[in-house]
């Protein structure tokens, strides 16, 4: 094969990667929005992939990304989400031990247990990530004060 061909070809191959994988990561992501599960952040990360051979999905990253943000400073602004949202991840992780001890429950075994174990993870080290970065409730934002009605 030619030089040229050759890098051709390999162009080609990283497009096809880069689409593939970017439009998987935004199609899970638009899944988890309405199931359990970091939804946008998976959304995020897919057009930020898309974002490195598409020039129309960097328009997206901004506007995503802030929505991400808020939403993570939402989740830490009291210590009553905090502790919810870290007794699910800890259910999740307790859940996918006992899917994976107890074969005979359905969907029992490997597979389901560790996709729990994987989810508990994930939603303990974001929740861990967005206390650190934001503060739980001393980072989160105000909220905006009654205006007054002018009559």
């Amino acid at each position: 094969m030619a030089p040229r061909a050759a890098r051709d070809a390999g162009v080609l191959f990283r497009r096809i990667a880069v689409t593939i994988v970017g439009v998987a990561l935004v199609v899970v992501g638009v899944v988890l929005l309405v199931l359990p599960g970091p939804g946008l952040l998976l959304v995020l990360a897919g057009l930020i992939v898309l974002a490195n051979e598409y020039p129309w999905a960097q328009r997206y990253v901004g506007p995503v990304r802030r929505q991400a943000i808020v939403a993570a400073q939402f989740s830490v602004a009291s210590r009553l989400r905090i502790a919810w949202t870290a007794a699910v991840g800890l259910a999740l992780v307790i859940g996918g031990i006992v899917w994976i001890a107890v074969p005979s429950l359905p969907f029992g075994g490997v597979g389901t247990g560790s996709s729990l174990i994987l989810s508990g993870v994930i939603l303990l080290g974001l929740l861990g990530y967005s206390v650190h970065r934001w503060g739980g409730g001393r980072g989160a934002p105000a909220r905006e004060p009654a205006r007054r009605r002018v009559v």
